[in-house]
């Protein structure tokens, strides 16, 4: 019997991973062709002023490499398909409940649960890997020893305990020290219950997810989180005037 279990078993995975090649690898494809592509600073410099043309929300973070920073090669492709492997098969889902995955609190290391960072039926902002309130540091998306970005503020290298983890986090801490900052577990369980790799926006409020950003860094949007927040607020007014009609 158990023999038999541990074959469905192993059915069953060998089934989920070939739908998810099968459903992710054009995707990929299309992102490989234009990394490869990037690579040609001429290219790449046409690119990059094409969006600066454009232009944007002043409140964004711009979407900028250096020339100095090669990109298709092994390890970027590698991050590119595990941040797509994990928005694919993440489990927060908008309108869904969230995710109440394991977090590791910097001042003393307690182990909690993300949804504990709420306070009160006030919306719940979750900011992935980056700088704002609050934080959930996760894995490294540009390690110093995997895919390595000239441009980041900090050489940091994939984290092999958690230990190292929050050392790092508290980097993070030590530009937004208003912020709640936690970490995400080992196990990076945060990080694929939310397919937060590279980084992500969430609001969630009463354990619902109500807001769900894109994936960065092209899809990482704060003007976007600043406008759910900016109808939020007027909803509330509004309720509030009826009831005191």
């Amino acid at each position: 019997a158990d023999s038999s279990t541990g074959l469905q078993e192993i059915n069953r995975i060998t089934v989920k991973n070939a739908v998810v090649c099968f459903v992710l690898l054009p995707r990929f494809l299309v992102a490989a062709v234009v990394f490869w592509l990037l690579d040609f600073l001429c290219i790449r410099k046409r690119f990059f002023f094409r969006m600066k043309e454009q232009g944007g929300d002043a409140i964004d973070p711009p979407l900028c490499i250096s020339d100095s920073n090669r990109l298709f090669s092994l390890e970027s492709l590698k991050a590119v398909w595990h941040g797509q492997k994990l928005d694919f098969l993440k489990a927060a889902r908008l309108g869904r409940g969230a995710p109440n995955t394991e977090v590791v609190r910097l001042q003393d290391q307690r182990r909690s649960r993300i949804l504990d960072c709420a306070q009160g039926a006030r919306p719940l902002i979750l900011n992935f890997g980056s700088s704002d309130t609050a934080v959930v540091y996760i894995e490294e998306a540009h390690p110093s020893d995997g895919w390595t970005s000239t441009d980041a503020p900090y050489q940091i290298p994939k984290h092999r305990s958690l230990e190292e983890r929050l050392s790092a986090a508290h980097l993070i801490h030590l530009e937004v020290p208003g912020c709640l900052v936690v970490a995400d577990n080992m196990e990076n369980s945060s990080s694929a219950a939310y397919g937060a790799y590279f980084n992500r926006l969430y609001i969630v409020q009463e354990g619902k997810v109500v807001y769900q950003g894109g994936r960065g860094p092209e899809g990482y949007r704060i003007s976007e989180l600043r406008d759910w927040l900016d109808q939020h607020r007027k909803e509330l007014e509004k309720t509030d005037n009826n009831l005191n009609v």
